[in-house]
């Protein structure tokens, strides 16, 4: 089975990053970078795709960031949630598609599969062929913003619909959650759609703050807590 690497030493070292058909939850609390983490992890390696739906930076932030992971510029698609209420004029490109609002779940599913298709399309007919079937990441920036737009049954449905066609593109999708917002129901109902959990933490205040993650369920185990660094637009992992 095919397997993503992650950026994470730790577990492309010990794990061989994460198998396919994986759903990640990052659950963090404000102000611990969580998205660098995610389009850390969601970043395409040679011959894979990524497609970002996005309810929190806009498609040309997005872009900036996974080219300055490495990412190639047709490597990655987006389907970007806030962009269009300012600029109602933008068109449709076939890797960036724009919805009117966070509160529009239908047009972010459908937009999704299409771009999934077309990408998976893509891989089949390249020259020289990559791995089958092309290996596809997802990544959801974030569930948090969902939640706010729509009841919790709502994003519920939409994220079951997104988290089982992820496995059935033997993809990894990556989910972006903030830990503080919402009750324990909210949170363990989002979880149950997951294959497993990064959990972050922060010690301390202002510079002085300390971040570090772990990850559980991994291969039935947790992860030691893994400390990292954002300065200057770079996410420094350790390990």
């Amino acid at each position: 089975m095919y397997r993503y690497k992650t950026g994470i030493p730790l577990i492309d070292r010990e794990f061989g990053g994460l198998r396919a058909a994986t759903n990640l939850l990052i659950l963090a609390p404000p102000l611990a970078y969580a998205e660098r983490l995610a389009y850390t992890i969601a970043c395409p390696k040679a011959g894979e795709w990524t497609i970002t739906i996005s309810t929190d930076d806009r498609a040309s932030d997005i872009i900036r960031a996974f080219r300055g992971l490495g990412a190639g510029k047709d490597q990655v698609g987006i389907i970007d949630a806030i962009t269009k209420c300012s600029v109602p004029t933008l068109r449709d490109t076939p890797k960036a598609k724009f919805v009117t609002s966070p509160v529009d779940l239908t047009s972010m599913g459908i937009k999704f599969s299409r771009m999934a298709e077309d990408m998976w399309k893509e891989g089949v007919m390249a020259e020289p062929p990559g791995p089958m079937p092309p290996p596809l990441r997802l990544c959801v920036n974030s569930v948090s913003t969902l939640l706010m737009y729509s009841r919790l049954e709502m994003t519920f449905r939409f994220l079951h619909v997104i988290t089982n066609r992820v496995k059935k593109l033997e993809g990894i999708g990556i989910y972006v959650l903030n830990s503080e917002s919402f009750d324990e129901r909210t949170v363990s109902a989002i979880k149950q759609l997951m294959s497993m959990v990064l959990e972050v933490k922060a010690d301390g205040e202002g510079q002085g703050t300390e971040r570090s993650f772990r990850i559980v369920g991994i291969r039935g185990r947790t992860t030691p807590w893994i400390r990292y660094f954002y300065d200057d637009g770079t996410l420094t992992i350790e390990g």
